[in-house]
């Protein structure tokens, strides 16, 4: 099981422990997203943007409804050590219509609604 410490605003990467999901957060680039699992609440995090030296930031910051939940957690789970995992993203952001009707994805429906 891997967990991190609840210590800033922010997650820091030296706070995470488990070598995967650790190796995972470095492989990230500035603003990417990835989501996780941190306490039994899923989020989104980000990877935060590259420091003026250009040298990547080792953390990561909460986006969307999970800084609202880790500002709150900061103020009365400081210190704590939550359980955390990645989510696997499995709703992908523009779906397309082969990945919603795989289905009509043959040559018969190409050639017939080619013209449409």
């Amino acid at each position: 099981m891997q967990h991190v410490r609840l210590t800033d605003q922010v997650i820091w990467f030296k706070h995470i422990e488990g070598k995967t999901l650790l190796e995972r957060l470095k492989a990230l680039q500035a603003e990417e997203e990835i989501h996780l699992e941190i306490g039994g609440v899923v989020g989104r995090w980000k990877r935060m943007r590259s420091g003026v030296d250009a040298r990547p930031t080792d953390g990561l910051k909460p986006s969307g409804a999970m800084r609202d939940i880790w500002s709150a957690w900061y103020g009365s789970k400081r210190g704590d050590r939550l359980t955390v995992r990645e989510v696997p993203d499995e709703n992908p952001r523009e779906p397309t219509i082969a990945s919603l009707f795989p289905e009509w994805a043959s040559a018969e429906d190409e050639a017939a609604f080619r013209d449409l």
